[in-house]
This record gives C-alpha cells, structure tokens and sequence, in this order.
C-alpha cells in the first residue's frame, strides 16, 4: 500500500514540475502565415493632373515635374489607372534649345512605388542622373541639351517595361541652335506620340501579347474627333516620337508625301521626298510636307492592324485653315 502512494506521490510531483515549467519557460507563440487571401491589396488611386513649373533665366531652363497615378480616357468610356508624368498620357510637351542647361526635378507623388526620369536627349550617367525617386520624395538632377532633335522621356525605374506600359513616357523637343533650314516656310506645327495600350498593369500582356490599343497622343478617338488642322497650301510640320514600348510605327499622312523628313529631328540627318517614316520604339522624327487640295488627310501607322486598333488621326484641310464641322473620314 505504502509503494502504491509513493507512485501516485512521484507522479504528482512530475506532474507539477511540468506544470509549473509550461509557466516559467512558456513555448513560444506561433505567428500566423498569412495567405494568398491576406496578402494587402493596395487601393487605386487618382490624382488629379498637375501642370509643370517651367521657367528660364538664360540658357537654364528649371522643370519641375510629378509621377503620379491618374485615371485616363484611353478609349471612349474605356478608362486606365495609369502611371503618369503630370496626370497626363503622353506627359507634357517639354521645349528647350540646343546648348540649354535643364535643371529637372521630379516629385513623386506616388505612395506605393519609386519613379524616375530617362531623358532620351541628354548625355548623363544614369546610376547617378536616372535614378530612383522613392515614394513622396523629390530629387533634382541637372544636365547639357546638346543634341537638337525630338526625343522621347521616360520612367526608367525596373521593370521598365512596366512604367512605360502603364503611360509613363512623353516627348522632348531639342530646337536646333540656328533652327532648321525651313523654318521661314512653315506655317502649323503639331505633335504626335505614337504608343500602345495592353491589359492594365498586366507583366504578362506587356511581354507576351499584342497591344489591346495603338494610339495616337493617348487615345483612339482625339486626333478623329478633333483633326488637326491646316488651309490649302500650307506646309505643315510634325514632331513625331514612337514610345512604343514594343512596335514599330510606320508613319505615313494618306495623300501626300514627305517634302523633307529629319531623323530624330536633328538638321543634319535630312532626307526628301519620303512616303512613310519607320520608327523604330523610342524612334523620333520632325517630317514636312505640303497640302495641295482641301480635304482630309488620315494619318496612319502603314502597319494596318495596329491602325485599325486606334493609331489614325486626321488632318483636315480647308480654304480658310477652320474645321468645317463635318463628319471626318475614316480609315
């Protein structure tokens, strides 16, 4: 009997030595693994477009501009939460002239993710000069336009693809120093980008399917909806860049021909009599040409299937240089 409680006593010592262990050396609590359905989804946002702050005092010309995400028209009633320089896609128009000095800022008003400027124009290093703006930081890079021509700008932040995919690009005019040889002829200019739009922020239709939309300065429908506009006679000048990210563009205005195409936009790169510019992605050229008859003229990527997705627009010509209010032609 005497044995039996020694045993259940042992046991019940063991027991509360145990116990008492669990209280002095607790085992250390599990952290939840999170899954797939937890994973923090960030909220779209849209900010409102910001117009640059330009100015010059000499031969520097200071540039401030946002990144930023902004809901943009890409088609009628078609809407894209895009990643954008200003709130606007293609970015703003930048000029300056050969031998300027830009003094560039970039304020990134994003919160989510880090942008940053490539400036096709310029000669600069990029690990020091393209370099990554974080989330609501700014940073200010200065930089020589020696090259005159027509440029393209873009986030240049990995993957590149993406930012560019998603809207953030724009063109740059370099006006040559002793200006181009025709300038006294010209009577209109205007600018093109040319650019695609894929599924929305989808890595895998940006590198493996075709563009949903080819557009001409960021939608299918302006440049029909809004030709540009010219009178009998008049010669028309037309900064154009391809952005790409991924086609070609093969630029060509029904109608007429190219008096005088300058590759890149740059004066010494002059060829005449040209039908359709090919550009290759990031391309630019400054073409010239003549309008004989009133009329429209479609402008066009030749490459058919990317101007049926969108890339048409229309220059239309009238006695008096007015829009005449009719219906423009298709293409």
């Amino acid at each position: 009997m005497i044995s039996k409680w020694k045993t259940y006593m042992i046991v019940l010592i063991g027991f509360l030595a145990i116990t008492a262990g669990f209280y002095v050396n607790p085992v250390a609590k599990l952290e939840a693994v999170p899954t797939e359905e937890e994973t923090p989804i960030i909220e779209k946002i849209n900010q409102a477009p910001i117009q640059p702050i330009i100015k010059r005092e000499g031969n520097v010309v200071s540039i401030e501009m946002t990144a930023q995400v902004t809901d943009v028209e890409i088609s009628e009633g078609i809407m894209y939460n895009a990643w954008t320089f200003n709130g606007t896609v293609p970015g703003p128009v930048l000029h300056v002239k050969e031998g300027d000095i830009i003094h560039f800022t970039l304020k990134n008003m994003d919160p989510n993710l880090a942008h940053s400027m490539d400036f096709h124009a310029v000669h600069a290093a990029p690990s020091k000069k393209f370099v990554d703006i974080m989330p609501l930081e700014e940073g200010t890079f200065e930089y020589p336009a020696d090259n005159p021509g027509v440029f393209m700008y873009h986030c240049g932040s990995a993957p590149v693809l993406a930012h560019i995919a998603n809207g953030m690009y724009g063109m740059i005019i370099v006006e040559p120093k002793n200006g181009y040889p025709t300038d006294a002829e010209i009577d209109r200019e205007y600018t093109i980008v040319q650019s695609e739009w894929y599924a929305e922020n989808d890595m895998d239709a940006f590198m493996n399917e075709e563009p949903e939309y080819v557009v001409f300065n960021g939608n299918d429908y302006t440049l029909k909806d809004h030709p540009l506009l010219a009178k009998v006679g008049d010669k028309v000048r037309l900064y154009v860049n391809n952005v790409g990210p991924n086609e070609v563009s093969s630029f060509h205005v029904v109608g007429t021909l190219f008096d005088r195409v300058y590759i890149d936009g740059n004066p010494k790169n002059t060829l005449y009599g040209i039908q359709t510019v090919l550009l290759p992605a990031s391309g630019g050229a400054v073409v010239e040409l003549t309008v004989a008859e009133e009329g429209d003229y479609p402008i066009v990527t030749h490459q058919f299937n990317h101007a049926t997705k969108g890339a048409v627009g229309i220059l239309r010509v009238t006695s008096d240089g007015l829009d005449n209010g009719e219906a423009t032609m298709g293409h």
